[in-house]
């Protein structure tokens, strides 16, 4: 069970429509809401089930009546301080969200029967949540307030999402009254009680050290050894309270703390089977929500004793989250645990390992600590989710370059019923997949095509899609390589033509491969890769590899301006680079990017681009190069993109993929970085994208807005000329381009 005050997503106003209610129904997914009245009173709660019912009465009401027509106002309740226990009384076969109301009837926080999820601090523990990460700090404060908070902003800098302490009253805790009188106790129990009478922080103490993580913004556990120490806790308000293994079999310290309703964790080390299955039926009868965290309760804890293998018997037991408390050395552990279920991780935490106590031992530094978090983040998205296995963006890359193709074994003639022996499977994997050859045997081909030429999805179809004459408010174009001039312009005229050059393109005579004239303008776009897996970066450090970079953007400046005696081009065409800023394995701090910048600027300096208007391309943050990622750190914030701009003085491509995609990853809208961007545009590539990486995607199939995009760049950007860049787009006749064209037309 929780308990959330977070009710934005479950309410409705009485006065709301009844649209509006069922809107809100189908956005939250959890098949109800709430309606209150003006002041929050609580009216009652809707369901579909409400709904269905209240229409099948008023058969001629309309979604305009008011929610609280249809509300159940005879909805199960309970007051705001109600235990747990009497909250989960309340839960039924088709009931999971319980209301809680304040005196004056008003709504305050609703409880959610969901054992698989509990709620510490700010962070949903369960599936498909990030995992929490818990840096115990415990007793290594070693008894100074002082290093307590050092240990605190040492954790919240290596990434930590919450740290926990350990609180113990002395007098209430030991038999003799006292951790200090330890002489009569065994040899172990007389080194723990010495160590606590050194070490021990009392409340007062360790409560400076809670408000300075609160300062800190980094939540805060703690576990409390009895029962004065869960009273002090829960009247402080830590947002989940921790259960340590020894006292696992604690019943009574258990059902004090649940009864606080506070979350519990609770650690399974030094158990039987038995006695955490017991505990589990204490648990569920407290009605408190918790997550059990498998551990193994020895220091350093040996590998071969860790049985990892038994989170998911532990998530069976538990019914509930459950996490890896570990006590091994490294952290590749709990990486493994996060592999097998785990979705807390729970590593103590030290500044200096060499100093006294156990705990010391087994901790990680803070660069360890970091470290770990950072590859828990990678697993975590490498893990991903249950779904149908599907071809990634950098998947389909590779496999057009090494995949195979159904092509035309002969010269094949229009009307011609194609069999077996008219097929050839070759390499690239451009065209239909080898595993479609059954689905063209026996079809009648709709063109004519030369031996090698690939078959595509048009030729299962009895229609293909062709050019035609698109209007638009702005110019627009198509891409092409030479190769593909003729066939991009054949069943119409572009405003433009954005040849798309490669490195081996840069070393063909155009006059060789295109006619002397054609009726249209025309663009260029740079290579990014160039001979010998060189990438075209002007941020370089590399001196070489920096002077490289403007030898070849020289290059491409130089055959754009040479081709413009064979077009209609009244003003200088437009040439779109990718300046670089590429890294390998991560991206750059914040604070070395001017740097950076500066040094393209320094770079575009060098380079004479009389005749052009050269564009630095907008980036996305992971950009698919040499058949992998990498880091792209200039020209992703729309911010520091413009700053460059509007600095240097030098004109832009928006890339609308790339820009979403980078608006996702840094957690912004795409329209504000629109804002940013579209004044120092000269020129657009058009395409939709997907998440972080999923770039080139089809115009509507992705996360774009388009109508709203539209209108910001009529505004913005009027009369900017633009291309649609559909990864592909080319293959099949265009189809993929003369799709989008056909979509934008309602927009632009």
């Amino acid at each position: 069970m929780i308990i959330t005050r977070e009710l934005a997503a479950l309410v409705v106003y009485g006065e709301d429509s009844l649209l509006r209610a069922l809107e809100k129904i189908t956005a939250n997914q959890a098949r109800i809401v709430f309606c209150v009245a003006e002041h929050g009173q609580l009216i009652g709660s809707l369901t579909d089930g409400d709904f269905r019912r209240w229409l099948a009465a008023n058969p001629t009401a309309d979604l305009s009546t008011p929610a609280s027509a249809a509300a159940n106002t005879a909805a199960r309740r309970a007051p705001e301080g109600a235990s747990p226990a009497q909250i989960r009384a309340l839960f039924g076969p088709a009931i999971d969200h319980i209301p809680l109301v304040d005196e004056r009837g008003r709504l305050t926080a609703v409880a959610i029967d969901r054992g698989e999820l509990i709620q510490v601090g700010r962070h949903s523990v369960g599936a498909g949540h990030k995992t929490l990460l818990i840096a115990e700090i415990g007793i290594n404060h070693n008894g100074s307030v002082d290093l307590a908070k050092r240990l605190v902003d040492a954790a919240a800098d290596a990434g930590a999402d919450t740290v926990k302490f350990q609180l113990r009253d002395l007098a209430a805790l030991y038999r003799s009254g006292s951790g200090s009188a330890s002489a009569a106790e065994d040899l172990g129990p007389q080194y723990t009680m010495d160590l606590l009478a050194k070490f021990n922080l009392d409340a007062p103490r360790l409560i400076e050290v809670f408000d300075h993580a609160r300062e800190r913004d980094i939540d805060i556990m703690c576990t409390p050894w009895d029962r004065p120490s869960v009273d002090v806790l829960v009247d402080y308000g830590v947002p989940a309270l921790k259960i340590a293994s020894a006292d696992l079999t604690n019943h009574d310290l258990i059902r004090y703390a649940a009864s606080s309703g506070t979350p519990l964790v609770l650690s399974t080390g030094m158990s039987t089977e038995a006695e955490i299955s017991h505990t589990v039926e204490v648990l569920r009868e407290t009605g408190t929500a918790y997550a059990l965290l498998h551990c193994q309760s020895t220091y350093p804890a040996p590998f071969k004793d860790v049985n990892l293998a038994y989170l998911p018997r532990l998530a069976e037991i538990g019914r509930c989250p459950v996490g890896y408390s570990g006590h091994e050395r490294g952290f590749h552990v709990p990486l493994a645990a996060i592999a097998l279920g785990a979705r807390i991780i729970e590593k103590h935490f030290t500044l200096d390992k060499s100093m006294e106590g156990n705990d010391h031992k087994v901790s990680l530094l803070p660069g360890e600590f970091s470290e770990m978090v950072d590859r828990v983040r990678e697993l975590e998205e490498a893990i991903g989710l249950p779904a149908p296995r599907e071809v990634s963006t950098g998947e389909m890359m590779n496999r057009v370059n090494l995949a195979k193709s159904l092509v035309a074994a002969r010269d094949i003639e229009v009307g011609e019923v194609l069999s077996e022996s008219d097929l050839a499977i070759k390499s690239p994997g451009r065209g239909l997949q080898p595993n479609r050859l059954n689905d063209l045997v026996g079809r009648s081909t709709n063109r004519s095509l030369r031996t090698g030429d690939f078959f595509y999805d048009s030729d299962l179809r009895d229609e293909a899609w062709r050019g035609r004459a698109f209007r638009f408010r702005r110019p627009w174009g198509v891409p092409v390589r030479y190769h593909d001039v003729a066939e991009m312009t054949r069943d119409c005229t572009p405003d433009f033509l954005e040849f798309h050059f490669s490195y081996k393109d840069l070393e063909i005579d155009p006059a060789t491969v295109l006619p002397e004239h054609l009726p249209m303008g025309y663009a260029c776009h740079a290579p990014d890769l160039f001979a010998g897996d060189f990438i075209l970066n002007l941020a370089s450090e590399d001196e070489a590899h920096w002077q490289r970079s403007i030898e070849e953007l020289q290059r491409v400046v130089e055959l754009t301006r040479s081709l413009r005696p064979r077009f209609d081009s009244p003003a200088d065409p437009v040439l779109i680079s990718s300046m670089g800023g590429f890294t390998s394995d991560r991206h750059v701090p914040a604070d070395e990017l001017p740097d950076m910048y500066a040094r393209v600027a320094a770079g575009l300096d060098r380079v004479d681009d009389t005749g052009v208007r050269l564009a630095a391309q907008t980036l996305p943050p992971f950009p698919w190069y040499l058949g992998g990622q990498l880091f792209c750190n200039l020209f992703v914030g729309a911010k520091d993109t413009a700053e460059f701009a509007e600095r240097y003085q030098r004109r832009l491509c928006l890339d609308i993929s790339h820009t979403q995609l980078a608006s996702t990853f840094l957690g912004q809208r795409l329209a504000d970085s629109v804002e940013l961007l579209a004044p120092y545009t000269e020129h657009l590539h058009l395409v939709d994208a997907v998440g972080v990486d999923g770039e080139g995607v089809q115009i509507g199939e992705g996360d774009i807005d388009w109508p709203e995009l539209a209108a910001q760049l009529d505004r913005l950007a009027p009369g900017v000329s633009f291309i649609p860049e559909i990864w592909q787009g080319h293959v099949d006749g265009g189809a993929g381009f003369w799709i989008a064209l056909d979509r934008l037309e309602a927009w632009l």
